[in-house]
């Protein structure tokens, strides 16, 4: 059946993965692998001297011991970014296989490989290790200032980058008699992505070449930092991804790959197996940037704007990584989402002896979204003038063209998206009906509206590619790089595969594993890119292969091909419908002809140059026990514009999966760190209050479809838009109910009882 775009259709992988079929990275790895165990830093900078190995080394089991004296020098970047052919395009490679110079508690210094984890374990203990321990520093500001410790000797002030966006003349603006300033600081914590299935890898030798597995988003790119980590050529690795439990954007770096692969190099080619604990996933993988950001508005007494400011501090971490990419996009959705004549915005990426920061998903528009709708929030108040109506006054407007990206806005998205938001939730009747409420436990409704962008280009390479290859049965084998962790984009390839070729759903057999010697060249899962992305190489190349099976159905049927269709997997003739023969027909007598055999393939690569906007809002109701500095999150609606919907339910999914994210980011989850050494202190999920199924409402998804012009087929970004805009919603509904605004997330009762208390409710 054609037309099955825009259905529900079952996800592919769901029988397998419901009956433990789907087979994950420890699921290929024999029992007979060797173990890896990594030997993490115990101080937060430093130099390590010297390390003692021998006692660890009689360990029974014990099959090798490296050291950051052993390693290769070659430093690589680690970020899942497309290389680039210039220099200044090409991500910072500060990275080493192990480390001498100690920058995070948690930095990576020695490497056990044993027969089995109780001997790996036992030699870790035993290995001893000397530093010269340097001070440290945890804070981004902090990091700025003269005689703050140094982390990178290229980096002055720890200043990674630094830039800036400047529109109009904002000191003469801020001039203008009568206008009102309002100023504010927000900030938001260190976070973890918590996928249900750590990172886990393992590497072998075959035929003189590395083979990794690893559970990744960006096979196609870890290939290439393998070769660069080892200073082999790119084509004596081989990456497999095979099916991945969740990654969010931890998995969109080059993680324990590269040492991985050392590995089996130091033991004969033996399959070594890498498997991360939890605790090291919060520490020693990637987290997301904590983010402080300043933001003075100058408004008119009628709600307009007259000159805005902005800066930001992200907190790097150790090491690089995505870096300063995250402080900049969230730096670009503020003069976007909110267009004014005069603006100064400033961003600055800092190293601290943190964790290092990565990709996570939002990367960046969760922060900024937080400070910037709670800003506008502020300004509302300032003006006693109703917050909707006065984002309404000043948001982006239908026609809106960015002159970096030339996105344009094409469609009343955020009006729209506003009203069915407020229709759900019942704006209006519960903000005047909790108004009037003044007593210890108090109700209050709060909304943010969203920015997103789909994709990288044009700061970054964007491309796809796919192959198609025709069965003897009519039916198609699809792969793609672009890759399956999770979110269903296997499911709406094969729907866009089967409604562009004209074959029913169900006989579009997806290859879901990526394997960089088989799998055309994809960049991977990131950016909300799968569907936008993907669908462009998905219609070129079933354009393609229609076009190859129509020509050899012309040799069947005597019918020219610009006569003939394919309709429900058969070809037909266009002015009649009449079915001349099955596409499993075709195929057969086309395999295994005696007069003209040919085996129908398609694969073609697709460049995209273009972006699109996506928009979208959330409402909050919420709950406030002001004796008990208590928050119960009661009601919670997102709407989105993601375009057109390929399928429905896994649109819904996609959106409840980030509500939940944005409901933890919001009210419990933050990554702390003793303030004298330096060592996390709630690195696993006992202490660090991820929120669960107890901590949420009924979560709801609404949407809003204007065909995005731009697309293959209609869509747009959906995959992290649903993260953002939750934790500002919560907390202006905080506002509503209690009249306190709190300017820092996670929002927990000590964070309340501070705010409480000083506003004289305590």
């Amino acid at each position: 059946m054609n037309g099955t775009v825009g259905k529900s259709e079952k996800r592919v992988d769901a029988f397998d993965k419901v009956t433990g079929r789907a087979r994950y990275t420890d699921d290929l790895c024999d029992r007979n692998a060797l173990v890896a165990k990594v030997l993490h830093s115990t101080i937060a900078n430093g130099v390590v001297k010297a390390i003692d190995t021998s006692a660890a080394e009689k360990i029974q089991g014990v099959v090798k011991i490296v050291t950051c004296f052993d390693v290769p020098e070659y430093k690589f970047p680690t970020a899942g970014h497309p290389w680039s052919t210039d220099p200044h395009h090409q991500d910072v490679a500060d990275r080493l296989l192990l480390t001498r110079r100690v920058r995070f508690y948690g930095d990576d210094v020695a490497a056990v490989v044993a027969e089995n984890e109780i001997a790996a374990a036992e030699a870790l203990r035993a290995i001893q290790v000397e530093y010269e321990e340097f001070p440290f520093v945890l804070d981004a500001e902090e990091a700025m200032k003269p005689g703050a410790p140094q982390l990178h000797e290229d980096y002055p002030n720890n200043i990674l980058a630094h830039t800036s966006i400047y529109k109009g003349d904002y000191d003469a603006a801020i001039k203008e008699p009568g206008l009102i300033r309002v100023e504010g600081w927000y900030d938001t914590p260190t976070v973890q992505h918590c996928h249900i299935e750590n990172h886990i890898c393992f590497a072998e030798m075959e035929g003189g070449r590395i083979v990794v597995t690893s559970s990744t988003q960006i096979p196609h790119i870890v290939r290439r930092i393998v070769g660069q980590a080892l200073g082999i050529p790119w084509g004596s690795v081989r990456v497999i991804k095979p099916y991945i439990g969740g990654g969010f954007g931890n998995k969109q770096d080059a993680l324990y790959e590269p040492l991985c692969a050392y590995l089996t190099t130091q033991v004969g080619g033996r399959r070594v197996k890498l498997d991360v604990s939890r605790e090291e996933t919060f520490v020693s993988n990637r987290v997301r940037h904590a983010i402080r950001t300043h933001i003075i508005s100058y408004v008119r007494p009628d709600g307009t704007f007259a000159a805005r400011k902005m800066e930001c501090f992200s907190n790097q971490g150790a090491y690089a990584s995505h870096g300063h990419g995250i402080a900049a996009k969230g730096m670009g959705a503020f003069p976007q989402l909110y267009p004014c004549d005069n603006v100064q915005c400033d961003a600055y990426t800092v190293f601290t002896n943190k964790p290092v920061a990565g990709a996570m998903r939002g990367y960046g528009i969760p922060q900024a979204m937080f400070a910037g709708e709670s800003h506008i929030e502020d300004v509302a108040r300032a003006l006693h003038m109703d917050s909707l109506a006065f984002r309404r006054k000043n948001m982006m407007p239908v026609g809106y063209v960015d002159g970096f990206s030339k996105n344009e806005n094409y469609s009343d998205s955020l009006n729209q998206c506003i009203e069915k938001g407020m229709e759900y939730i019942g704006y209006e009747r519960k903000q005047a009906e909790y108004a009037k409420e003044s007593g210890p436990v108090r109700h209050g409704v709060g909304m943010a509206i969203f920015w997103y962008n789909t994709a990288v280009w044009p700061i970054s390479l964007e491309s796809s590619s796919c192959r198609m290859v025709l069965n003897q049965d009519g039916s198609v084998q699809l792969q793609m790089g672009e890759t399956e962790i999770g979110q269903g984009a296997d499911t709406a390839f094969a729907q866009m595969a089967a409604e562009t070729l004209g074959i029913p759903f169900k006989d579009v057999h997806v290859i879901s594993t990526q394997d960089t010697d088989i799998t055309p060249f994809g960049l991977g899962a990131y950016a909300s890119r799968q569907t936008y992305i993907g669908g462009f190489s998905i219609k070129q190349t079933a354009l393609m292969m229609k076009e190859r099976i129509l020509k050899y159905a012309y040799e069947l049927t005597r019918m020219p091909p610009f006569e003939l269709d394919i309709v429900d997997g058969n070809i037909i003739r266009k002015n009649d419908a009449r079915v001349l023969m099955s596409l499993g027909a075709l195929a057969t007598e086309a395999l295994y002809s005696l007069t003209h055999s040919e085996h129908i393939t398609a694969e073609s690569t697709y460049q995209i140059k273009s972006n699109a906007y996506s928009f979208g809002c959330s409402f909050a109701e919420v709950e406030v026990d002001i004796p008990l500095c208590k928050v119960k999150l009661i009601n919670i609606v997102n709407v989105h514009d993601c375009g057109r919907l390929i399928n429905p339910a896994l649109a819904e999914a996609q959106v409840h999966g980030g509500m939940s994210m944005a409901i933890g980011y919001g009210l419990s989850e933050q990554l702390l760190f003793d303030e004298k050494t330096g060592r996390p202190l709630n690195n696993n999920l006992l202490d660090y209050k991820l929120s669960t199924m107890m901590d949420h409402p009924d979560i709801a998804a609404r949407f809003v479809e204007n065909y995005e012009p731009t697309s293959a087929f209609g869509t747009k970004a959906l995959g992290e838009p649903p993260a953002c805009p939750g934790a500002p919603a919560i907390r202006n509904a905080i506002l509503a109910a209690t009249g306190v605004a709190v300017n820092r997330i996670p929002i927990t009762p000590h964070v309340l009882f501070a705010r409480f208390k000083e506003e004289g409710l305590l």
